[in-house]
């Protein structure tokens, strides 16, 4: 799990979400009821987590009191579920300049909410249930348009920026602290069974529209540049572009905070 050097600085996220819900319901009386339902009449983060995920993955299948006892048993069993969480949602603030503080995330940006969806979808999966984490799965492809597998590994402090159609197979695995922005795929190549997919180190870009496929490795602090297609390893602190794509440079330093997506020039 990534540290936060911020976090000595900064009031629990839980504080902050309820004091910016408090503004919203003040300035907003339309909302206000959907504001107080979904944070303020909670007593904590993993309360308010359980209760509007729920109210978005509920379905005819199952309904949203059911869903909120899975997710709230799931966060019971596992405090690093709410940690991870809180990660999450300052990685969304620290590095997207539409996000305007916690609330946004926290009731709208489906990247976050379908990060968190797959969050106990493979907490479950862990525990053998494995069609209650493809139900959770399913349910957040769509709804979301975010289709990550239930068996996958994602870090801490991820971001998934806007988020649609992204896809990460079933044996990826995505450290701490990466930035993946819409229509990036996390692929195997072909029919092949077992460990087909790729490992993204930590603090690395990948940027719109990147396809990387095969159990290959993407180097910590790495950057894929935006519809690049990556067939080969890429080394640590390098960016690469092109169809396939290739080494364009190797003087990357956080580009998963930075958000830079640009090329460097000969």
């Amino acid at each position: 799990m990534i540290d936060n050097p911020d976090t000595g600085a900064r009031p629990p996220a839980w504080t902050r979400l309820r004091f910016e819900a408090e503004a919203a319901a003040a300035d907003e009386p339309t909302l206000a009821s959907y504001v107080n339902s979904a944070i303020l009449s909670h007593d904590s983060l993993c309360q308010a987590l359980s209760y509007h995920l729920a109210e978005k993955l509920a379905g005819p299948e199952m309904g949203a009191l059911q869903v909120r006892r899975i997710f709230e048993r799931g966060y019971d069993a596992d405090q690093a579920l709410f940690h991870v969480a809180e990660q999450d949602m300052w990685a969304v603030l620290d590095r997207d300049p539409a996000c305007r503080g916690l609330l946004q995330p926290f009731l709208f940006f489906k990247g976050f909410l379908a990060l968190q969806t797959q969050r106990i979808a493979h907490h479950i999966w862990g525990q053998g249930r494995e069609t209650l984490a493809f139900y959770f799965q399913s349910r957040a492809s769509e709804l979301f348009g975010v289709d990550i597998h239930p068996a996958v590994r994602m870090g801490a402090g991820i971001m998934l920026d806007h988020a649609t159609n992204i896809t990460i197979g079933e044996t990826a695995v995505v450290g701490d602290n990466c930035s993946i922005l819409q229509g990036v795929t996390l692929g195997g190549t072909g029919k092949e069974v077992g460990d087909r997919h790729p490992k993204i180190g930590r603090g690395v870009l990948l940027s719109v529209g990147a396809k990387v496929l095969g159990n290959i490795t993407v180097g910590d602090e790495a950057k894929v540049a935006a519809g690049s297609v990556v067939l080969k390893n890429v080394p640590s602190r390098c960016t690469v572009a092109g169809v396939p794509a290739k080494i364009v440079g190797c003087e990357c330093s956080e580009p998963a905070r930075s958000m830079d997506q640009a090329i460097p020039e000969d």
